[in-house]
């Protein structure tokens, strides 16, 4: 069995790679391996989250939930000196994002452990961004909306990225039941952004 990226521990060898993006406007360069989700490029999903992100006027603490390799809360980083914490259940995602996050200079940044806000129990955050793990099922995909609308402050958003063949529609509306405010910030190739905002 290869295993799945959402596994504690891929079961495939390591071959790690440079992988190279212009993103928001910056060349972008992050180190890569097997086992991790897309691992040969940033998947269209998760550039399209980056690009379309915008920061709101509340301030605080970012967490990236499923954060892989980081490209996206590493990337957000660059644009703030707010602690950005990166979170996810794959050891050797981690590890890649920790090395990540040093060459990119982004000091300002904690990788952690943990299923989902497990080991985030008492932090509160101004952005939550994440390119929810779907194929760990609809269950997991739903406890992460909840979770970030706990531990999101006052006028705190959560930005995800879903494609409409893997349950965006059921998204929005179990967002809906949350959040005060759910926005589509972009539609593109089947892929939605959605901002929901604790309000």
């Amino acid at each position: 069995m290869g295993g799945h990226y959402f596994d504690e521990n891929p079961e495939k060898e390591s071959k790690e790679r440079l992988i190279t993006n212009n993103l928001r406007g910056r060349e972008m360069t992050f180190i890569s391996d097997q086992g991790v989700f897309s691992k040969n490029n940033i998947d269209y999903g998760s550039r399209l989250l980056i690009e379309s992100f915008q920061w709101p006027d509340v301030q605080g603490d970012i967490a990236d939930i499923g954060c892989g390799y980081g490209p996206i809360g590493l990337t957000l980083a660059k644009e703030t000196e707010n602690t950005v914490w990166l979170a996810d259940v794959n050891k050797r995602a981690l590890a890649l994002a920790e090395k990540n996050a040093a060459q990119l200079g982004l000091h300002h940044t904690k990788v952690i452990e943990s299923d989902l806000f497990e080991a985030l129990v008492g932090r509160t955050f101004a952005v939550v961004v994440s390119n929810p793990p779907i194929r760990a099922g609809k269950a997991t995909v739903h406890r992460l909306f909840e979770e970030a609308f706990e531990h999101l402050c006052h006028n705190g958003e959560l930005w995800i990225v879903i494609q409409k063949k893997q349950g965006a529609p059921s998204a929005l509306e179990k967002l809906k039941t949350l959040f005060g405010r759910v926005d589509t910030v972009e539609k593109k190739k089947g892929y939605y952004i959605y901002r929901a905002t604790k309000c």
